[in-house]
């Protein structure tokens, strides 16, 4: 046993103060319980060992990716207990502690600046295109989140823990989408089971490109790239949703006031599409959705450092 084999295996727990009355039972899968404290392990693990299985990361190579934190930190904890350098491309548009972690972890970082302080499409591609420059360097292996299917193994797990653990008793399943690899892996091991779970994609209201609208500055980190990234398909989700980020924020506060639930913001998102869900279904019925993070990485962020 490593310290990898910690990962996965979270807990899933139902809402017990914030559902109304009336609605379907809401229960939440505390991916905060990975070891970097972010669903992100997951992934970060997959990408690394199928590269390394294939011989794209040769030993002795180094990892290089762009990311908005969590994705960089699930990768600096692997490529840690791995002894693999790590190159991350980041922006102060992200939490400092995210910044902070990888670089405990040992990754190098590279910072692109974000004129409007959130996530635009524009800052995107240019981490990305500053990632790609790094990667060309020789035994460089550039993981590239949001192309990469190998992560998708990795969430299709999570679907079976979360079918296994409901008892095969999922109505609706309700995500956040970043790179589409968490929604689009989970999705379809539970469809697997039963093809009529039904869907729901969250994005920011700021940024709602899945809907069919502008790209825009938002604050839900690790959502809402701007534009539609390549995992993403129109078959992925019956329903697409969005949540401010204003709601993302408020919903996440209550999560942890109500119910001692401590998570991020991309969290708050799901919860506050979760509820509405919920609510339309009725009793009887099960949404299932998840706490992508913990809210440790957002404390120096507008979510908590003037609740």
């Amino acid at each position: 046993m490593t310290v990898l084999s910690t990962i996965g295996r979270t807990t899933l727990i139902p809402l017990r103060h914030m559902v109304p009355e009336g609605s379907a039972r809401i229960l939440i899968k505390l991916e905060y319980e990975n070891p970097t404290g972010s669903m992100k392990d997951r992934m970060a693990l997959a990408m690394v060992e199928a590269a390394e299985a294939d011989g794209r990361l040769r030993p002795g190579g180094s990892v290089v990716e762009y990311t908005g934190g969590s994705t960089g930190v699930s990768l600096a904890f692997v490529c840690a207990a791995k002894r693999i350098p790590l190159q991350i491309v980041t922006s102060e548009a992200f939490s400092k502690e995210k910044r902070d972690h990888m670089t405990a972890l040992g990754a190098r970082l590279t910072l692109v600046p974000s004129p409007t302080g959130g996530t635009t499409k524009a800052l995107t591609l240019e981490m990305i295109e500053t990632a790609r420059i790094l990667a060309s360097a020789p035994g460089s292996y550039w993981t590239d989140q949001l192309n990469n299917a190998d992560q998708l193994s990795s969430y299709e797990r999570m679907g079976e823990e979360i079918w296994e653990q409901t008892n095969g008793r999922v109505s609706a399943f309700v995500q956040s989408v970043g790179t589409a690899g968490s929604l689009r892996g989970i999705s379809t091991r539970l469809r697997v089971h039963n093809a009529a779970v039904h869907i729901v994609a969250v994005e920011p209201e700021e940024s709602a490109v899945l809907s069919g609208r502008p790209s825009g500055s938002h604050k839900i980190e690790g959502t809402g790239v701007g534009f539609i990234v390549p995992l993403w398909t129109e078959t992925l989700a019956d329903e697409i949703q969005t949540a401010s980020t204003e709601e993302a924020m408020e919903t996440a506060q209550r999560l942890a006031r109500h119910e001692g639930i401590f998570a991020g913001t991309s969290t708050g998102g799901n919860v506050a599409v979760a509820l509405r869900v919920a609510e339309r279904l009725g009793p009887d019925q099960t949404v299932v959705t998840v706490a992508v993070d913990s809210g440790m990485k957002y404390l120096s962020t507008a979510l908590y450092a003037h609740t």
